[in-house]
């Protein structure tokens, strides 16, 4: 991963702070602890429904499918699960801004109804830097995630003079559900400084182009004074307690969340030891990614240690779909197309909403049943 912008970190992290003189604060650790104490233990997953390769086929009117959402969402409700991670994208917005906030209502109402609050991704630097709207080409064979699209593209990443359409999304649809008891929060940016991964072209001066929007992007989400707290989740690095071991990225993440988060894809003992290092800011901890199994990251060594610590967990995946992601990272070099892979990566739940593990899924109701007693329908 690109870390040559140590020097720039903290002239980045001042210009972060500017903000503009209608925005509400940065919450104090005390507020975030107030606001995190008022919450139940918060466990759900990634979701995408399983008919969407990605986001354009989760949220495009054409694809939208609110029944098979229902369904899932139930499944969901019947574990014990309360929240779900959902990720959005500009291209969304700027095609149809009316339409994009009327679906996220509906998918809302969907929501409530099963007494699950939703995490909201704004943008994510993950996958194809070439998002394209519209009809998405289906998914290749055996390959992991084969359809995802990052936000904003590489193009309009490089070009600052279309910022102003990336600041009128994330004031608008922020502004619009600012109030909204059924939105848990907002992550504004998923894996900002991730090159991108999969076969895709690298994009040019990656790091520093993000580096350099991520702090406008928390002002503008401030700007609108939702109630819900902003975040955006550290993810790779080995001491995330130490300033100088931070890249540009970092510092503007764990300086501008409310509540901090992070991912961890390993075993138990790494799962801890990051998890600490993020509670040493004195702030409430949201684990926005975990669990491939393969990598040794399980809701068995995972899981309890949320529940330890009170982290709210959101899993990778949550039914075998389009996106794939059953198949492991590796299958953009072999793909999975003789045979399945040994274990599943990701995901819960197959498509028919029966367990892939049904020992998972009686963790994931017992662990949650003890910290916020037996959900009722």
């Amino acid at each position: 991963m690109n870390r040559f912008l140590l020097l720039a970190g903290a002239a980045l992290v001042t210009f972060a702070g500017a903000l503009p003189a209608d925005a509400r604060d940065l919450w104090t650790p005390a507020q975030a602890k107030t606001w995190y104490g008022k919450q139940p233990w918060m466990v759900g997953a990634n979701y995408n429904n399983r008919g969407a390769i990605n986001q354009f086929e989760m949220w495009q009117p054409e694809t939208f499918n609110p029944q098979q959402i229902d369904q899932e969402l139930g499944w969901a409700e019947d574990m014990g699960m309360n929240v779900m991670r959902v990720y959005l994208h500009n291209m969304l917005w700027e095609n149809d801004a009316a339409g994009l906030k009327q679906r996220m209502d509906q998918f809302l109402q969907i929501a409530d109804k099963h007494h699950i609050r939703i995490l909201f991704v704004l943008f994510d630097s993950c996958w194809d830097p070439n998002p394209v709207a519209g009809p998405q080409r289906p998914p290749i064979p055996g390959v992991h995630n084969s359809g995802w699209m990052q936000s904003p593209g590489a193009a309009r990443l490089a070009d600052a003079s279309q910022y102003d359409k990336l600041e009128g999304y994330v004031k608008d649809v922020v502004g619009t559900f600012a109030n909204d008891k059924r939105v848990l929060g907002w992550d504004v940016w998923n894996e900002p400084n991730n090159g991108g991964g999969g076969n895709y072209p690298a994009t040019p001066n990656k790091t520093a182009l993000v580096a350099g929007l991520l702090g406008q992007v928390f002002d503008w989400a401030r700007s609108v004074d939702p109630v819900q707290p902003l975040t955006s989740g550290v993810w790779i690095g080995e001491h995330w307690d130490k300033a100088e071991t931070l890249d540009a990225v970092e510092r503007i993440q764990l300086s501008q969340s409310d509540i901090n988060s992070f991912h961890d894809y390993n075993w138990p003992e790494q799962f801890e030891t990051r998890a600490k290092q993020v509670l040493s800011y004195g702030r409430p901890v949201f684990c926005t990614e975990y669990m491939a199994r393969g990598n040794g990251s399980t809701f068995d060594g995972s899981l309890p240690l949320g529940k330890q610590y009170k982290i709210a967990m959101f899993n990778w995946g949550f039914v075998d779909g389009k996106s794939q992601t059953r198949m492991p990272w590796d299958s953009w070099k072999k793909p999975y197309t003789y045979e399945e892979p040994t274990i599943w990566f990701h995901d819960v739940l197959r498509a028919d909403g029966t367990p892939y593990r049904k020992a998972e899924t009686d963790l994931i109701k017992r662990l949650t049943a003890e910290a916020n007693g037996p959900r009722r329908r």
